[in-house]
C-alpha cells in the first residue's frame, strides 16, 4: 500500500483528506505541526508527502528544506497561498508540485500519481556504487562484494542520507535531526557510535575509512 504523509495543522481538513485518500487505497500518516512532520518523514518512510506551508513550529518551507537535506521523496505542497512568489519559492526549494486550496480530490489524486510515477522512474537507477559496495536506495539494501549486509534502521538511514549526497558534506546537525529527530542535534555521540558500526560492516579497513569520512567538528562525507 502506498503511504502518504500529510502535514497540515487544520485537523478537520486533514481528517477529511485522510478519509478521501484512504478510500482510494492510500495509507495516510498525519502530522499536525512542522516538527512532527520532520520526524514522521524520517520514521514513516512515506512514498509521498503532502505539505501545508502555514504550519506551527517549523514552517512548511523549513520542513521542505529539512526533508530535502536527505530525501528525494515526492513533496506536493498544499497551500491557500495563491501568489506566484510562494509557488516559485516552494518549487525552488525542492517541492515537486504545488496545489492551491481548495482543490478537488480527483485533481490531487492525479498529481500524486504523476509524482509517484516520476519517483518510480528515478528509483530505477537509484543505486550508488563505491568500490565493492552497492547501495540500492530504492530497495533499502546494501551489498558488499555481492553479499547483502544487514544494517539496523538507524544505520541504514545514515548510509542512505550520505549516499544520496555522495561527495558532499552533510553536517552532524542535519544527520542527527533527520535520523533521530528535532531536539537531538547535540547528541553527537549517537552519530559517532552508528558510524563506528557502519565502518565495521562496510569499510575494508574500519580504522582507515575510504568511503565514510569524518570532517572533524563539522560532519560526514560519503566518498564513492
Amino acid at each position: 500500500m502506498t503511504r502518504i504523509l500529510l502535514i497540515d495543522d487544520d485537523r478537520a481538513f486533514a481528517r477529511a483528506l485522510s478519509i478521501g485518500l484512504g478510500a482510494h487505497g492510500f495509507e495516510v500518516v498525519v502530522a499536525h505541526d512542522g516538527t512532527q512532520g520532520i520526524v514522521e518523514a524520517s520514521r514513516a518512510h512515506p512514498d509521498a508527502v503532502l505539505l501545508d506551508l502555514g504550519l506551527p513550529g517549523h514552517t512548511g518551507m523549513e520542513v521542505l528544506e529539512a526533508v530535502r537535506a536527505w530525501s528525494s521523496v515526492p513533496v506536493i505542497v498544499l497551500s491557500a497561498r495563491h501568489q506566484s512568489g510562494a509557488k516559485v519559492a516552494a518549487l525552488d526549494a525542492g517541492a515537486d508540485d504545488y496545489v492551491t486550496k481548495p482543490f478537488g480530490i480527483e485533481e490531487l489524486l492525479a498529481r500524486i500519481r504523476a509524482a509517484l510515477r516520476r519517483s518510480s522512474s528515478d528509483a530505477d537507477t537509484a543505486v550508488v556504487s563505491a568500490g565493492d559496495l552497492q547501495i540500492d536506495l530504492a530497495a533499502r539494501r546494501v551489498e558488499r562484494s555481492g553479499e547483502v549486509v544487514h544494517l539496523t534502521p538507524k544505520e541504514w538511514d545514515v548510509v542512505a542520507i550520505l549516499a544520496r549526497h555522495a561527495g558532499h558534506l552533510v553536517t552532524q546537525r542535519d544527520l542527527l535531526s533527520q535520523v533521530w529527530g528535532p531536539g537531538y542535534e547535540g547528541e553527537s555521540e549517537y552519530l559517532r557510535t552508528v558510524l563506528l558500526r557502519i565502518r565495521r560492516k562496510l569499510e575494508p579497513d574500519p580504522s582507515a575509512p575510504r568511503h565514510f569520512i569524518t570532517e572533524p567538528g563539522v560532519g560526514y562525507r560519503f566518498t564513492p
